[in-house]
């Protein structure tokens, strides 16, 4: 019987993970949801655009369910800071994606990208009041 090779062998454009999570920066908790209330400018439209994006497991906006953490544009390009419920969300990518295309939508934006962050921590404390009448007509308990 041979013996298990002791180091793990890389293979080429294989799945990366990650092994590490930072929670200790990002907006000041206090600071969210950001709703868009008092943008002005590109900044107010890229927050109209994200209001049409749903999550895609139930009719609720990102921007309703707390998601959304900030939106910078400068120079014609948007920045969306936002989280999502969970780390291991299978939405991630559609999510970001479909976020990404609401913002480079918006007047005023040439170009969007969307940053990911995980701090603070997503929180039911963030879904903002019309998020949770739209969880409870959707027969969510919150």
């Amino acid at each position: 019987m041979s013996e298990p090779d002791a180091d793990p062998v890389e293979v080429p454009d294989a799945p990366s993970y990650c092994a590490y999570t930072e929670y200790e920066r990002g907006p000041d908790p206090e600071d969210l949801p950001a709703t868009g209330d008092g943008a002005t400018g590109a900044e107010a439209a890229v927050f109209e655009e994200l209001y049409e994006v749903e999550d895609p497991e139930m009719p609720i906006s990102v921007v309703d369910l707390g998601l959304i953490y900030g939106v910078d544009v400068a120079d014609g390009h948007a920045t969306v800071t936002m989280t999502l419920t969970y780390t291991g969300c299978p939405a991630r990518d559609y999510l970001q994606e479909d976020v990404r295309r609401a913002a480079a939508r918006a007047d005023g934006v040439d170009s969007a990208a969307v940053e990911l962050v995980w701090s603070p921590e997503w929180n039911l404390e963030l879904v903002t009041e019309d998020g949770r009448t739209a969880l409870r007509e959707f027969g969510v308990s919150v």
